[in-house]
């Protein structure tokens, strides 16, 4: 059974020491999800970090994504095989490719299906897609099975609400998991947001992620702040009322704030 847990730390744009500092300050405070990827150039000092917690292993949840240049057949599971030894691991928990890349030469059969004989290796234990459209979702279904995608990594925030895709996933069984929900910091100074804020005594990010988890996503937000990393943790015991969620379903607006050429696909 896919089980993906619903609040982790993520490390996009953080490098060296920050990295470092950053899972170690987690890990101290109780995030037990790390999410990374072999692009963010910093799976080796997540690694590192997670050596000097003295967290166990099976206590911990870690997710890498496959870059593109590792998508071919002959290098999939060699790419994944660096991505452990950097972070120390003799697994991940979960591994996913991290753009359908539709123009990058390598057939998507070939990459979904090097990404499942990694799994059934077990150098992963779990096995998804990120940024991934309904099309292409159900291209790679058919090639691994649907059983076997964990989840769809989406950008995802009250901005930008991919409602179409959410709904076809949800359908499917796959897990949905947001990443920027807080559009890049944008969603915390937005009025309505704030004002809900206000009256459960919480702040904006806490609001935004309580509304993600709510709505049954995971969330990975990560900060250099030893304080924005506490806070966001709290979003959990946020009780969110069916109005608040309401008003916060009125703030689409198609926000997208990562489309990279080339990687993207036609969004839905």
């Amino acid at each position: 059974m896919n089980h993906i847990p619903p609040f982790g730390l993520g490390t996009f744009r953080l490098q060296g020491q920050a990295v470092i500092d950053s899972v170690r300050n987690g890990l101290e405070l109780g995030y037990r999800t790390i999410d990374t990827a072999q692009i963010y150039g910093n799976e080796a000092e997540v690694g590192t970090a997670i050596a000097a917690s003295g967290v166990a292993r099976h206590e911990l949840f870690l997710t890498t994504k496959i870059w593109v240049d590792n998508y071919s057949r002959s290098k999939l599971v060699p790419s994944l095989k660096e991505s452990l030894a950097k972070l120390r691991a003799d697994h991940v928990d979960l591994t996913l490719i991290h753009w359908p890349a539709p123009d990058n030469g390598v057939p998507l059969e070939e990459f979904m299906s090097a990404l499942a004989d990694a799994k059934a290796q077990g150098l992963t234990r779990q096995i998804g897609i990120s940024n991934f459209n309904i099309e292409l979702t159900k291209q790679a279904m058919a090639v691994v099975g649907k059983h076997n995608l964990a989840t769809n990594q989406i950008e995802l925030s009250p901005y930008l609400q991919n409602r179409k895709l959410v709904e076809f996933l949800r359908e499917q069984g796959i897990h949905v998991t947001s990443y920027m929900t807080l559009a890049y910091g944008r969603v915390l100074k937005d009025p309505v947001i704030g004002e809900i804020a206000k009256r459960h005594n919480a702040t904006a990010a806490q609001v935004t992620l309580a509304w993600a988890l709510q709505l049954g996503y995971s969330v990975i937000p990560s900060s250099t702040k030893r304080e924005n990393l506490a806070s966001n943790l709290l979003a959990q015991q946020l009780e969110l009322t069916a109005e608040d969620i309401a008003q916060i379903s009125t703030l689409e607006r198609d926000g997208r704030e990562v489309s990279p050429a080339g990687l993207a696909p036609v969004w839905d």
